[in-house]
């Protein structure tokens, strides 16, 4: 649509603006249309208004709306454009009359047609995220650049929210994350959401729309910053669209984010091409290195237990450090610790590899098996210390330690297509009889038809009918191939956290499935 269809349009406007303020942007350029009214970027908000003033417009070609100032925010983070009548450089000059155009907070010198020449209200692409398929996405670099080249497995994440959560998640180590979200870096980061204090564990970011401003009380520095400092490549303007439908269609792919112009798209693919995540034991790079203690709960501006509600009543009688958990941390989330913290857990955390005869010295209550990057069958050590557990204390794992204790019991792994990434996913819990929507973070499932009879498959993803989570009332085990903390996500997983808690405190065998999953793909 251009500014004259804008004009024309009834009062309340899809965006809610009225319709004074749709006739004060007839016949702006493109890049300037986009970064207003269509994209909603750079600050254009309501409460920017009181600020801007209306102007008279020259007549001329609509690029003399750059020389007035106009979208002094919205020069990146706009992608590509499309050029054609009335846009910068256009092939005419404007039919309707001079029409008002918003400036933020001063005039313009000029109103020439030739101002556009100097300057372009969105940032040039220098920047391509070349597939291990050939695949190329042009895009505009921003973060840690110096590098030229990052390599990569490339997913997406369908979260809405939750960009930071998502950066310091240390299961996403090794990889470059596609956000479905198109807005990304709107609410800058904050001191408070880290899920690491490693920092940020991917090695890129690939997004649609980089906000260029930050609109968040608890913000300290933007995106953009703060992946220069982690060293992290982030690039912006990609069509995320197409690159999910790519990566659903042929599965998770390896990619290098490439800002070095000298190198071809052929030598980048084969770059690509020659590494996989297959085998590689990422867990030893995230672990902690020496055990420690933990005993922050969850802050009570942002506890929720009270309205979501707990599976058992064993929660509101267990005081703090009334129950010993020792965790293992292939790469565990803050929000983890404090979640079981909540639940009145006093939780020693330790690396990836300490022997399980330690861990039964400490005398615990209970072992947690954590969540973490890579590929499971690539850590035996793990495996060998969790058969030596299970059996002898109760038991809980997720993510990683899921796929761990599924190979504990026997089982075996396999690489999913795509994985599972985002805050959006269906999970038929039997133990509960409810369907939770949860967030999950993996590329890896465990084989149903490997696991022995003692182990019951009791979660379902109901997308694809992997196997989410098993329990072992033999053994006393638990086990959720998904987030029960979120962060970011919903809480209906929450429960579990009660569960592992009514293990320790009554024994084998408390938790029963209310129903069978015949018919769920299991």
């Amino acid at each position: 649509t251009d500014g004259r269809t804008l004009a024309a349009q009834p009062s309340r406007s899809r965006i809610g603006r009225p319709r004074a303020l749709h006739r004060s942007v007839g016949g702006v350029c493109e890049g300037i249309r986009t970064g207003f009214v269509s994209e909603g970027h750079g600050g254009w908000h309501a409460g920017a208004m009181s600020a801007m003033r209306v102007l008279p417009m020259a007549e001329g070609r609509c690029g003399a709306a750059v020389a007035l100032g106009v979208a002094p925010n919205a020069r990146a983070g706009l992608g590509p454009r499309r050029r054609g009548r009335g846009t910068c450089g256009g092939a005419g000059r404007i039919s309707h009359p001079p029409c008002p155009i918003l400036v933020s907070g001063r005039r313009g010198a000029s109103s020439s047609s030739h101002a556009c020449a100097a300057s372009k209200p969105w940032r040039e692409n220098d920047a391509r995220l070349v597939l291990e398929n050939g695949s190329v996405f042009p895009g505009y670099s921003f973060g840690h650049t110096s590098s030229e080249v990052y390599l990569a497995e490339v997913v997406f994440n369908t979260s809405l929210t939750g960009y930071q959560e998502i950066l310091t998640d240390p299961s996403y180590h090794g990889q470059m994350v596609c956000f479905t979200q198109p807005h990304i870096g709107n609410v800058g980061i904050n001191e408070g959401d880290m899920e690491c204090e490693k920092g940020c564990h991917l090695r890129g970011v690939v997004c649609r729309h980089l906000s260029e401003t930050v609109s968040n009380y608890r913000s300290v520095e933007t995106l953009d910053e703060y992946l220069k400092r982690q060293e992290v490549v982030g690039i912006a303007g990609v069509d995320t669209r197409q690159l999910t439908r790519q990566l659903r269609d042929t599965g998770s792919l390896v990619g290098v984010v490439c800002t070095d112009a000298s190198k071809t798209d052929a030598e980048l693919a084969e770059m690509a091409s020659s590494w996989s995540i297959l085998g590689k034991d990422l867990l030893k790079e995230v672990t902690c290195k020496e055990p420690y203690q933990w005993r922050d709960e969850t802050e009570e501006e942002w506890e929720f237990q009270a309205i979501v509600g707990g599976g058992s009543d064993t929660v509101a009688t267990s005081k703090a450090g009334d129950l010993k958990v020792v965790a293992y941390d292939f790469g565990i989330k803050s929000n983890i610790l404090k979640r079981l913290s909540s639940r009145g857990c006093d939780v020693t955390v330790v690396p990836a590899d300490y022997p399980w005869e330690e861990v039964m010295k400490m005398e615990p209550d209970g072992v947690f098996f954590s969540n973490g990057p890579g590929d499971p069958s690539a850590a035996p050590y793990a495996v060998d210390n969790a058969k030596n557990i299970i059996g002898k204390l109760p038991c809980f794992g997720i993510c990683m330690g899921h796929q761990i204790l599924g190979q504990a019991f026997g089982g075996t792994t396999f690489k999913l297509k795509f994985g599972h990434h985002g805050g959006n996913h269906p999970i038929k819990n039997t133990l509960t009889d409810a369907i939770e929507i949860s967030a999950q973070n993996h590329n890896f499932a465990v084989d149903p038809a490997t696991l022995p009879d003692s182990v019951q498959v009791t979660h379902v993803n109901l997308n694809d009918g992997t196997v989410a989570g098993m329990v072992s009332k033999e053994l006393n085990v638990l086990t959720i191939q998904y987030h029960p903390e979120a962060s970011p996500g919903p809480h209906d997983a929450d429960v579990a956290f009660d569960q592992f808690v009514q293990m320790m405190k009554e024994g084998k065998g408390v938790l029963e499935p209310k129903i069978d999953l015949t018919g769920y793909g299991v």
